[in-house]
């Protein structure tokens, strides 16, 4: 038999996984490494009740070939950074600079979610990714930067992180 105790106790527990599910995370959080992954940015919500206006992320320097997929009514800029060294490119021909960061602009308001596609080239050893995401809003920002220590609890502001497993790549 449930008691009011009993459905508070569950609610509550409900709350506070989605409290704990509130931050920006990667959709499709494993791939396999040396593989071509296509993924998003999940954005629960925006800062303290404020719109975003911006989501900002990082390619780790182990990616070299990274595309974001267009979304309507955003607008994209993409940083590069020139490679130490060229890199054969999957078509022929050589890339001197890599994608180092993506930045979606427009407007998703507080009480809505979105997601952020990319498509990336992974590289082939097996480990995780950390990709810091800046979420700008219309007041403040939101800096999902920082990363677990083994031990240690959970940082407030977790980057996403994509596990990079050994198997077949997916094409």
């Amino acid at each position: 038999m449930r008691t009011p105790t009993m459905l508070l106790a569950a609610l509550a527990a409900l709350a506070a996984a989605g409290a704990a599910q509130a931050h920006v995370v990667f959709t499709q959080p494993q791939a396999a490494a040396g593989g071509h992954w296509a993924g998003a940015l999940r954005v629960s919500h925006g800062c303290d009740g404020s719109a975003t206006t911006a989501v900002r992320v990082e390619i780790p320097a182990g990616i070299v070939v990274a595309r974001p997929q267009p979304k309507a009514g955003w607008t994209i800029s993409v940083e590069r950074q020139p490679l130490a060294e060229p890199v054969a490119a999957e078509g022929g021909g050589f890339l001197t600079e890599r994608v180092s960061a993506i930045t979606w602009t427009g407007r998703l308001s507080d009480d809505q979610f979105d997601e952020f596609g990319l498509a990336a080239k992974l590289p082939s050893a097996a480990g995780s990714l950390v990709f810091p995401v800046i979420q700008t809003c219309e007041q403040g920002e939101a800096r999902w930067i920082e990363t677990s220590v083994a031990g240690e609890p959970r940082p407030a502001h977790p980057a996403p992180v994509l596990i990079l497993g050994a198997g077949a790549a997916h094409h």
